[in-house]
């Protein structure tokens, strides 16, 4: 069977919010983990991205040039709606070094709001996606990661990561994964 990364990920990412304080706030049945192929295979280049489902302090609408839109839905097997999607790049991601794959995960995961709500975490200023400084926010997620590792989870969890694309396909007869449409705004008024 093929590995599939997106519920590799879950399992992963189910854990850190388990063991880590800064990520407790977390809901992993509440995102959506989907997988992305990239057109070239460079190293540079988005390796993951997280996409909120609702609009500044989880409203479910906003008002646009006098129209009011929401976002697309994505739904899990029940009908729940995602607050979340967080897409993985590959093979670009997974020809990462170790600490940079899981460190890229953390990353995305603490762009979530602390309130759960499908919104973005805002920081102060202009730059309220990452804040003063994208290095400082790199640096703290690789600091959130560390602290995951400590912790010794089993390493089972992680061991997918340790491995670039080219390999895991060998040791798997490939690499799989959940394929989400990139969400959009839709018209939600009739006006």
């Amino acid at each position: 069977m093929p590995l599939d990364l997106t519920n590799a990920v879950r399992l992963l990412t189910r854990d850190m919010t388990k063991r880590v304080a800064e990520l407790a706030h977390i809901d992993t049945e509440r995102v959506a983990f989907g997988f992305c192929q990239t057109r070239k295979a460079v190293s540079h280049g988005v390796q993951a991205s997280l996409t909120p489902l609702r609009f500044e302090g989880g409203a479910k609408t906003k008002r646009m040039r006098g129209r009011l839109y929401g976002c697309q839905r994505l739904e899990d097997g029940s009908g729940r709606d995602y607050l979340y999607l967080l897409n993985l790049y590959v093979p670009r991601l997974l020809d990462q070094p170790f600490e940079e794959k899981l460190t890229t995960i953390v990353h995305e995961l603490w762009h979530i709001s602390p309130a759960f709500d499908g919104d973005l975490r805002r920081h102060e200023g202009r730059c309220y996606v990452h804040g003063r400084s994208q290095r400082e926010f790199d640096e703290l997620s690789a600091s959130i990661a560390r602290a995951w590792l400590a912790q010794d989870p089993p390493r089972g969890l992680y061991s997918f990561l340790e491995h670039s694309f080219r390999e895991l396909s060998d040791l798997h007869n490939g690499v799989r994964g959940q394929r989400f449409p990139t969400p959009k705004l839709v018209l939600a008024d009739a006006a």
